[in-house]
């Protein structure tokens, strides 16, 4: 099994902004000021994760995108949208799940007057780890559900290759992690309908896992 992301980031860049041991308010309230990666110098703002505290369920995607960024809310763009109605098919209640992202400030290229969605690097994901951890910490899931190769690589270790185990829990770290494609993956594909099926379906399997 990888290394534990936790040793990893144990001298991360958002380390010294976070008030460990403390509450959900206290910790989203010192996320806006992180400066521990050079995402926050073009970010509008922080967006921290949200949700009920505690929460059996705890869902990781990668960063903001361009509406999360502007609104300061997670997944409320055309992904989070694809989301809410695959949680719905699935038989996730949202309001009771806490949704989150492995890098909290967003990451683009801008062209002209639109901000294309990059990718976090690795280091950006490495830095941005300490906030992931404290969330983890107060939220107290008894599974997690990483969305996408970044947030599984940012709770399993770089190594970790979601293709080869797609809709499995992993045990790891005292943590149970589940994981399954990222929905903005869902919106683009060439096959929407088979995609959005197939996610649904991994968020069945592991609901009930």
């Amino acid at each position: 099994m990888p290394s534990s992301p936790v040793s990893r980031t144990k001298n991360a860049g958002a380390a010294q902004f976070v008030p460990e041991g403390k509450d959900w308010a206290a910790l989203r309230a010192a996320s806006t000021g992180c400066r521990g990666c050079e995402l926050y110098q073009d970010a509008t703002q922080t967006v921290f994760g949200e949700g009920p505290v505690p929460a059996r369920l705890m869902l990781v995607g990668e960063c903001p995108g361009d509406r999360e960024d502007t609104e300061g809310h997670v997944f409320v763009g055309p992904a989070g949208r694809l989301l809410d109605k695959a949680l719905a098919d699935a038989g996730i209640e949202r309001d009771k799940t806490y949704l989150t992202n492995a890098v909290k400030h967003f990451r683009f290229t801008a062209r002209g007057k639109r901000r294309i969605h990059e990718t976090p690097r690795r280091g950006e994901v490495v830095a941005c780890f300490p906030w992931l951890r404290e969330e983890i910490r107060v939220v107290r899931p008894k599974l997690i559900i990483a969305l996408g190769a970044v947030a599984a690589k940012a709770l399993l270790g770089p190594s970790f290759k979601l293709t080869e185990h797609r809709g499995e829990v992993q045990e790891h770290d005292g943590l149970r992690v589940g994981v399954t494609v990222h929905p903005s993956s869902v919106v683009r594909a060439e096959n929407f309908t088979e995609a959005y099926e197939k996610f649904v379906a991994d968020l069945v399997v592991l609901k009930e896992s």
